[in-house]
């Protein structure tokens, strides 16, 4: 029975991949074992390449649809009785790996961890999140056989995907530090982007044999620290922009947003009095704020430079916990001014 299982092997006339999965980017043939009869006839199907191993080298890639002759040592019935004393195993091993020619499509990627890198515009550290899809097609299989799949018997396009993801977030941080983009110019310059960072792929997956085609970015997002950064400037923004429109700066209304919190604090005599004054501080800012709204141009200019109104400490110490918050002023900066304003009262 075992002389005859090896003596079928060994007739093995026909050799070709019938049915790949979707997954299959490369599979070793090993139907009846891979000892193949000389002069067997290999197949390789359109949309398919194949790599010829004999004896541990790669002897010939094949990379369109073709049948060839296969030649080895291999003689039916003669070989396997000479290795009747060697449990019908012959030395003569041929590996038969087909692969894809085809373009994968739609592969998806997305950055396993935050990338980090410094807003050009705000001067903050940014977390960015990013992920899309790509396309991709082997052009020097043989290369990606030997330094990538490794003789393995069965390599996924799943596999590839990992290959990919682990060599993409290096060249986007180093896109993003280069090209200087505000973290509220990604998603305009998403196309700018991706194909900066397809130029910076190509070369570091020409060295492993594939070809990246259709690099796209579908969408980004920003950690938790960037989004409190983010929004906090867009407050800022439109509170500025509310303060140009009523006609006073953003330091005034600052100072008014004070003196309203003071104002509503009532709690114990000192909170009392200090509402207290501070709603007729307030009454007095929104008198002399709408005085000057109500001036003409002439009469604004003819007011002394010399003249200012007495500090108000809450004010003052107010504004300067609203710096610190927004990282404006140091720690130690916001100590040594709250000493000093609470000095002069």
């Amino acid at each position: 029975m075992a002389l005859w299982k090896g003596i079928k092997r060994q007739l093995r006339s026909v050799v070709e991949w019938d049915n790949p999965l979707p997954d299959d980017l490369f599979y070793q043939w090993t139907d009846n074992g891979d000892e193949i009869k000389n002069a067997s006839k290999l197949i390789v199907g359109p949309g398919q390449g194949c790599i010829f191993v004999y004896e541990g080298k790669v002897q010939a890639v094949y990379d369109s649809e073709i049948m060839v002759d296969v030649k080895t040592a291999n003689i039916p019935f003669w070989t396997t009785i000479r290795k009747f004393m060697q449990a019908f195993e012959s030395e003569h091993k041929v590996g038969l790996y087909f692969f894809r020619t085809t373009k994968i499509l739609d592969q998806k990627w997305g950055t396993t961890n935050i990338i980090k890198y410094e807003d050009p515009q705000y001067k903050f550290p940014v977390g960015l999140r990013s992920y899309g899809n790509y396309s991709v097609r082997i052009v020097e299989p043989k290369e990606f056989f030997v330094n990538i799949v490794g003789g393995a018997g069965h390599f996924a396009v799943s596999d590839l995907r990992s290959v990919m993801v682990d060599r993409l977030v290096q060249p986007l941080t180093d896109y993003l530090a280069e090209s200087k983009f505000s973290y509220a110019e990604i998603d305009a310059k998403r196309e700018e982007i991706a194909e900066g960072i397809h130029t910076k792929l190509e070369p570091l997956f020409e060295k492993i044999g594939f070809e990246i085609t259709d690099f796209r970015i579908e969408g980004t997002s920003f950690d938790e620290d960037t989004m409190r950064r983010i929004n906090r400037i867009a407050d800022i923004t439109a509170e500025a922009q509310a303060a140009r429109t009523a006609g006073i700066n953003y330091t005034q209304m600052q100072q008014l947003d004070a003196m309203k919190d003071a104002a509503k604090n009532e709690g114990g005599a000192a909170g009392i009095g200090m509402g207290m004054g501070a709603g007729v501080g307030f009454g007095q800012m929104m008198a002399g704020s709408m005085g000057n709204m109500m001036q003409q141009p002439e009469a604004r200019q003819a007011e002394p430079e010399s003249r200012s109104e007495p500090e108000d400490p809450v004010a003052t110490l107010q504004k300067l916990k609203e710096m610190y918050e927004m990282e404006l002023i140091t720690e130690e900066e916001y100590s040594a001014k709250k000493q000093d304003v609470l000095g002069r009262i």
